[in-house]
């Protein structure tokens, strides 16, 4: 029986993740963290109905994402807490990118194991990346939810690996900064750049123009499938390479081996798959590349292969306080 429980539990998870992409929708975790509010009162400021509104809320409480008092108002949690709009740790936009995008890519997974194709392809008929560059708003919400998953790995990542023996580095599609901007607060003799597509700078430079170290911080244009900027100690990518096919990686790699000095290192910061049954995120964020950007995780063998094809030889993986580790490597 308990078997059957769990396995209910997980044939049923989308209802629950449903319920929190509509709580962060219609931003009830801020409506109620300003004062705790009735079902009908809530239904008035998002435009629902009264009836529908109550029992989401009281299907909401039962996870205990907000509790109803004997008042009949529903206040806060520390679960709704975390879906509030306006708190550094917000897990609000994840829970709607999660609710939109990769919600319908889920839902062909069979599509993409039946064809090899991208889900995300198929219901939206354009690379994940391309249709954020024309969809402001969701490239708004990638970048916070970005930010909300990553921001947890920076001062780990930051603290792991001994980045004080560089001068420079350069992040290769750094997107908002965040994962730079931590380590140069850490290591305060190390200036950097950010090397993003240009649509992506521009957001980046918006991002950046508050944070302490931004005058440590080059912004550079460009495309990493072309090229990669020259002279850098150190290129970094972190979540860049499990994007991409082993093909496109290769492309990413041969033009950072064509910009790097002879003494460079390059580090992917990554999930790296471990052997064995045991639960790891990264055993599921691979399913996810595999429908929306059509990346993979991946084991360090199949790093140390990925990089001796491309002129690098893997010198050391280390890890961090999350799953997220460095792959280090060296021109060979």
């Amino acid at each position: 029986m308990q078997e059957a429980f769990q396995m209910s539990k997980m044939i049923t998870g989308a209802w629950i993740s449903q319920m929190v992409y509509v709580t962060a929708k219609l931003k009830l975790a801020d409506l109620v963290a300003a004062q705790p509010r009735t079902a009908e009162e809530l239904a008035g400021l998002t435009d629902t109905q009264p009836d529908t509104m109550s029992r989401l809320l009281r299907a909401l409480a039962s996870v205990e994402i907000f509790a109803e008092n004997k008042d009949s108002q529903f206040e806060p949690t520390p679960l709704s807490e975390i879906l509030r709009s306006d708190i550094p740790s917000s897990q609000w936009a994840l829970a709607i990118m999660m609710g939109e995008e990769h919600y319908r890519c889920w839902g062909e997974l069979m599509y993409s194991l039946e064809t090899g194709k991208k889900s995300f392809d198929k219901l939206y008929g354009q690379p994940i990346f391309e249709y954020l560059g024309e969809n402001p708003e969701a490239a708004k919400v990638f970048d916070a939810a970005m930010t909300s998953v990553h921001g947890r790995e920076s001062i780990p990542m930051a603290t792991a690996y001994d980045f004080s023996q560089f001068n420079s580095m350069v992040d290769i599609g750094g997107g908002n900064g965040s994962l730079l901007s931590t380590i140069l607060g850490v290591h305060e003799s190390v200036k950097g750049a950010i090397y993003d597509l240009p649509s992506v700078i521009n957001r980046t430079q918006t991002s950046l123009s508050a944070s302490p170290v931004a005058d440590r911080i080059e912004l550079l244009p460009g495309n990493f499938f072309e090229s990669a900027p020259a002279g850098f100690d150190c290129y970094l990518m972190r979540h860049i390479i499990h994007d991409w096919t082993d093909e496109e990686c290769g492309l990413i790699l041969q033009n950072c081996h064509s910009a790097m000095p002879d003494d460079a290192k390059l580090l992917i910061a990554e999930s790296v798959i471990p052997a064995g049954n045991e639960p790891f995120f990264g055993k599921l964020l691979d399913l996810t590349m595999m429908l929306i950007p059509g990346g993979k995780e991946r084991t360090e063998e199949e790093y140390r292969t990925l990089l001796s094809e491309n002129g690098f030889e893997l010198t050391q993986v280390v890890s961090t306080e999350t799953e997220v580790s460095f792959v280090e490597a060296m021109k060979v």
